[in-house]
């Protein structure tokens, strides 16, 4: 199951980050658990968890900024984490659909996430049709809605 954080899972998730590396070490000037609190509440911004049987399974940020040339949204994804004793390839693929489909309800035109080619989930996000654009960022296009009649 894949859903939405809830302020009360927040401190789980971080746990989770921490023990894969996904947050940064030592001190910070940005406190990585009191920013995910935030991204919580903001709209421009999903964090997603998945769980299986009641475990933790796995979660994913994605953060959105404004762009001119792509005509919208972009969407980035800042942290896309499995749990030790998952099924890695179901839990990610189920967290990038999670994420794309959030950017294509928040009207990105775009998703990017910078990637390496010995990157964990190289193969999963290049399955979900994402390409290099620049030095290891890969990017894929989200399906927009029709524009409504004014």
């Amino acid at each position: 199951m894949v859903r939405q954080a809830r302020i009360t899972d927040i401190d789980r998730f971080y746990a989770l980050c921490a023990e894969k590396g996904a947050v940064p070490a030592g001190d910070s000037p940005m406190d990585a658990i009191g920013l995910l609190r935030q991204l919580v509440y903001l709209p421009g911004a999903s964090v997603a968890l998945a769980e299986g049987n009641r475990q933790l399974a796995g979660g994913a940020v994605l953060g959105l900024r404004p762009s001119i040339r792509s005509g919208g949204f972009v969407g980035t994804v800042d942290v896309l984490v499995v749990a030790n004793g998952h099924d890695t390839e179901k839990v990610a693929d189920l967290l990038i659909e999670e994420m794309l489909h959030s950017a294509r309800r928040k009207g990105c035109t775009s998703v990017e996430v910078m990637l390496t080619p010995d990157s964990e989930y190289f193969a999963n996000w290049q399955g979900h049709g994402f390409t290099k654009s620049a030095a290891n960022l890969y990017r894929a296009a989200v399906a927009v809605r029709a524009p409504t009649g004014r």
